[in-house]
């Protein structure tokens, strides 16, 4: 098992990750009965696509000397109704260090191609944008 996720009342559940033990708590948003005091379970959803994107092309990268630290995302959900849904992740990757256009390539091939970007469903628009710095 990878985790175990407990609702704890009032909105919110917790999710302890069993091999580290770390706890993450999530809160329903305001615009859906929450107090948004705590990332949505969409919220960690896309938050996911970017540390997915980031993490793989800090693992892939090292081959191609491709040194991403200090790099960010700056994230956006936009939210759909009928049904409730995702319906696109913006993400606006800033790279601090100076890239061959070879290794921008990589990244960004990379970015596209992470676990979790592949894992969402194909309806579900990601809208990839990178700056580099």
């Amino acid at each position: 098992m990878t985790s175990k996720i407990t609702y704890i009342g009032d909105l919110r559940c917790s999710a302890e990750h069993l091999q580290s033990g770390t706890i993450i708590e999530s809160d329903a948003p305001t615009d859906n009965h929450g107090k948004g005091e705590k990332f949505s379970p969409t919220d960690m959803c896309a938050t996911s696509l970017a540390e997915c994107a980031l993490t793989t092309i800090a693992i892939l990268g090292k081959d191609k000397d491709i040194n991403i630290d200090g790099a960010y995302c700056n994230l956006e959900k936009v939210m759909a109704a009928n049904p409730r849904r995702i319906s696109e992740i913006k993400c606006e990757f800033i790279f601090k260090n100076q890239y061959s256009d070879e290794q921008k390539k990589t990244i960004e091939e990379i970015a596209y191609n992470c676990p979790v970007s592949k894992s969402l469903h194909p309806d579900l628009k990601q809208t990839l944008s990178f700056v580099y710095q």
